[in-house]
């Protein structure tokens, strides 16, 4: 890859980073009128749903940092991309 394909990456992530914020609260609202009935356990989904995106906002912010660095450590990239990838399937695997 060449660093102004990288570049454009880091800016593409800067902008996911602030969707991802918009769908977060976005998400949460949804999800609190779905379960609001649920006597039991309340707050678990919204709990679940929180970690969610608090890791997901940590792990785009360490793949933002890791691709503006000078010398790119593609494992790293690799790994924190395969980890985003599989909290995200979780999320989505999750029985309510």
């Amino acid at each position: 890859y060449s660093l102004p394909d990288l570049q454009e990456f880091v800016r593409a992530s800067t902008a996911a980073m602030d969707v991802v914020s918009q769908l977060q609260r976005q998400f949460l609202d949804f999800t609190t009128s779905l379960y609001r009935e649920d006597e039991s356990n309340p707050d678990f989904v919204i709990e679940v749903v929180s970690l969610f995106f608090e890791d997901s906002e940590k792990l785009l912010n360490n793949l933002a940092t890791a691709l503006q660095q000078h010398i790119v450590d593609y494992k790293q990239v690799d790994a924190l991309v395969h980890q985003f990838k599989g909290s995200s399937s979780r999320m989505l695997a999750c029985p309510a």
